[in-house]
């Protein structure tokens, strides 16, 4: 078995994975609660060091890259946005300082937009996967999420993409609003339903918002029903906007399963062509096309 030489990291908000590979090889992994959004700039190496510490071999320097939101102006070390169009990956990384000799840590840049004002941390690195395991694939990229993001990809360039509160939202309103109490459970026909209304009359989201409140105190609507209508219409709204993106393009889904396929299943309703693609096998894809621009680190630390 070959020698792992080499820590990829994926450093969400509330999220913290990694996995030790010999090239494209995954030998281990592991994964904490620790994400950006729980740490000061001084937590950032030992979050690291306590998933990693074993993989670290005495007297050797091991190179570590990481994409996300440890490149924020929160996070370990600020990785300066790049101006679309461009690449998902540029031709350079940015250095993270580390106390521990054994870690030679650098962060993927995130992507920015001018005008509409975007940004984007992370889901560059999913696109430069996708690339690498569809080479020539021009369409738009759909990444689903706490801030989902479309993204118009053509000659291998991320031409423009635009970015959705709806996953936060929908968290917001289930969890902290009144429809709270209406929810449980989840019903694809309610789901169905709620992304046929928002997709075609998004201008009355809010007021139906209220309606599935308003239908649980007065008809007993089923919790499941509520639920699904509730993501379904926040979806259909975003579809809605999201228009120009989608109309006679080729869709590619990236996200975790459960999300993707509520995405999938609001978008077939419309003919559009999809098809789904695994989050975190999409981020090691573009982890392991962003190491050719590590620098190299034969040197053993200094003692």
């Amino acid at each position: 078995m070959s020698r792992a030489d080499w820590i990829a990291v994926d450093w969400g908000t509330s999220h913290l994975r990694v996995w030790q590979l010999s090239g494209d090889q995954v030998f281990r992994q592991a994964q904490s609660d620790q994400g950006m959004g729980v740490l000061a700039r001084a937590g950032f190496e030992p979050a690291l060091l306590a998933l990693v510490q074993d993989w670290l071999p005495e007297g050797q320097v091991t190179p570590v890259l990481a994409c996300g939101m440890v490149g924020s102006r929160q996070g370990w070390a600020e990785a300066q946005y790049r101006a679309v169009p461009c690449t998902p990956l540029g031709d350079a990384l940015a250095p993270a300082p580390a106390r521990d000799l054994r870690l030679d840590v650098h962060i993927v840049p995130g992507l920015k937009q001018p005008r509409p004002a975007d940004v984007m941390r992370g889901e560059e690195t999913q696109v430069a996967g996708f690339l690498k395991r569809h080479p020539g694939w021009d369409g738009v990229i759909c990444l689903p999420g706490t801030h989902s993001k479309w993204v118009h990809v053509s000659a291998g360039e991320v031409v423009s993409f635009q970015t959705f509160l709806t996953g936060e939202m929908f968290a917001l309103l289930s969890e902290q609003s009144v429809l709270r109490h209406s929810l449980g459970g989840w019903d694809a026909a309610g789901f169905a339903d709620g992304a046929a209304q928002g997709m075609e009359r998004p201008e009355r989201l809010m007021a139906r918002l209220f309606t599935i409140r308003a239908e649980s105190l007065l008809d007993g609507l089923d919790a499941g029903v509520a639920r699904g209508r509730l993501s379904g219409l926040m979806i259909g709204a975003e579809l809605a906007a999201a228009k120009p993106y989608w109309l006679g393009q080729r869709v590619a889904l990236i996200g975790s399963e459960a999300v993707a396929q509520a995405y999938a299943t609001a978008l077939q309703a419309l003919s559009v062509p999809v098809t789904l693609h695994d989050v975190t096998e999409m981020t090691l894809a573009g982890l392991c096309a962003a190491r050719a621009l590590l620098p190299k680190t034969e040197q053993p630390c200094v003692n």
